[in-house]
């Protein structure tokens, strides 16, 4: 076997090692010592020369990409699951003829899915799922991201936080619950404009809390102008505490009235 092969397949094992026991560090630094090793392969994108190890070149290398993935979601990385993403989208494009598919590509572009949704980047969504075939649609993992920004569109809030419960793949439950995060506070934000007070068992109904206790920590850190008392959450003093905006009501009138002779002077 090929002398840097060689050196890659063990340093990965070592990377593996790490990974199993959840020794991030580490494998952040293993990583970026195997990504300068894989530089060395003529056979990797975007040259994907043929030499005689271009499958195990290939091969090993989509797995690496693949675990460095996964290792942003453990260490909470969005940017670097940005990078590591595009380094490996093309593996899984580029290469079909070459390597056999890898069992993790649907939960990892189904990861990505998610990813775009929990950043509102909801244009590049839809891009990146027109880019796959039919017949992925009905892949668990893409199935539950599209289902899931479509209960997010409907504004069917319940369904998506209750979607935390049927992760198609353990790694999702990260970004799932920045967007539990983010929907809870749309909610919250609409139900301070809407009432004065709810009872507390209405409040936890409404942001889908199990516990008191649950609701009252999610107030102290995210809410701290509402006020807890008598078994009802009171919103009156955020209400009191955001300025009021004037309307230039007679600078409006100015405009309009400036457009109007504009307008007489066209006809």
């Amino acid at each position: 076997m090929d002398p840097k092969l060689v050196e890659v397949t063990q340093l990965f094992e070592r990377f593996k090692a790490a990974f199993v026991r959840n020794d991030f560090g580490a494998c952040t630094d293993l990583l970026s010592h195997l990504k300068v090793l894989l530089t060395k392969f003529p056979s990797l994108p975007p040259s994907y020369q043929e030499t005689p190890n271009a499958v195990q070149e290939l091969t090993i290398a989509r797995d690496i990409y693949e675990h460095a993935v996964v290792l942003s979601v453990k260490t909470e990385d969005q940017d670097s699951f940005e990078r590591d993403f595009f380094q490996l989208k093309p593996f899984y494009t580029d290469t079909c003829g070459i390597i056999p598919p890898s069992p993790q590509e649907y939960p990892i572009l189904g990861l990505n899915l998610l990813r775009l949704l929990v950043q509102n980047r909801i244009a590049e969504f839809h891009t990146e799922l027109e880019l796959l075939p039919q017949s992925a649609l009905e892949n668990p993992c893409i199935k539950h991201a599209v289902e899931l920004e479509q209960s997010f569109m409907e504004g069917a809030y319940n369904r998506v936080l209750s979607a935390r419960q049927t992760v198609p793949h353990d790694t999702y439950v990260y970004f799932l619950d920045l967007l539990a995060k983010t929907v809870r506070d749309e909610i919250a934000g609409c139900s301070e404009k809407a009432y004065d007070y709810l009872s507390i068992n209405n409040a936890k109904k409404i942001l889908m809390f199990s516990t008191d206790q649950e609701l009252s920590e999610y107030i102290t850190e995210e809410h701290p102008e509402w006020e807890i008392k008598n078994g009802c959450v009171f919103f009156q003093k955020a209400k009191e505490s955001q300025p009021c905006k004037e309307i230039p009501a007679l600078q409006l009138i100015n405009q309009t009235l400036s457009y109007a002779r504009e307008l007489e002077r066209i006809v």
